[in-house]
C-alpha cells in the first residue's frame, strides 16, 4: 500500500470509527461496521458495510427510516475528510451476523472477500 493510501485508509477508518460509536447507541441491533477498497479502483471501488446482530433489526432499521439517516451520517462523517460520494447507495450496503453465521460459519473475512469480488462485477 501506498503512502496516500494508508493517508487515506486511515482517515476512512477514523470516520467510520466515528460512525460506529453514534450508531451503536441509536440504532437498536446496530453492531459494527468496515470497509473494503481497492486503491488501485478508488474511489469505485470503496464499499462499506454496516453490519446488525439479526435479519428482523436490519428491516427494522429501514422500515423506520433509521437506514437512510446511518447513509447521511456516512456520507457527511467521510465528507469532512474530503471523501464524498456521488451515489452512497452504490458504496453502502447492509448485513447482519446471523446472515454470516448461516451462510458462512461466522466467517467474516470470506464473506466480504465474496462480496468485494460480487461488487466489483458491477
Amino acid at each position: 500500500m501506498r503512502k496516500n493510501d494508508k493517508k487515506r485508509d486511515n482517515q476512512i477508518r477514523l470516520g467510520l470509527t466515528a460512525v460506529c460509536e453514534h450508531a451503536l447507541n441509536a440504532y437498536p441491533g446496530f453492531a459494527w461496521i468496515t470497509h473494503i477498497v481497492d486503491y488501485d479502483l478508488y474511489p469505485k471501488s470503496l464499499r462499506i458495510v454496516c453490519i446488525f446482530d439479526t435479519e428482523t433489526q436490519l428491516r427494522q432499521c429501514s422500515q423506520n427510516g433509521d437506514k437512510a439517516a446511518l447513509l447521511e451520517l456516512i456520507k457527511c462523517t467521510l465528507a469532512k475528510d474530503g471523501i464524498e460520494f456521488k451515489n452512497i447507495n452504490q458504496h453502502v450496503s447492509f448485513d447482519t451476523e446471523t446472515a454470516c453465521e448461516q451462510q458462512h460459519k461466522g466467517n467474516w473475512a470470506l464473506r466480504l472477500n465474496e462480496r468485494k469480488h460480487i461488487a466489483n462485477l458491477h
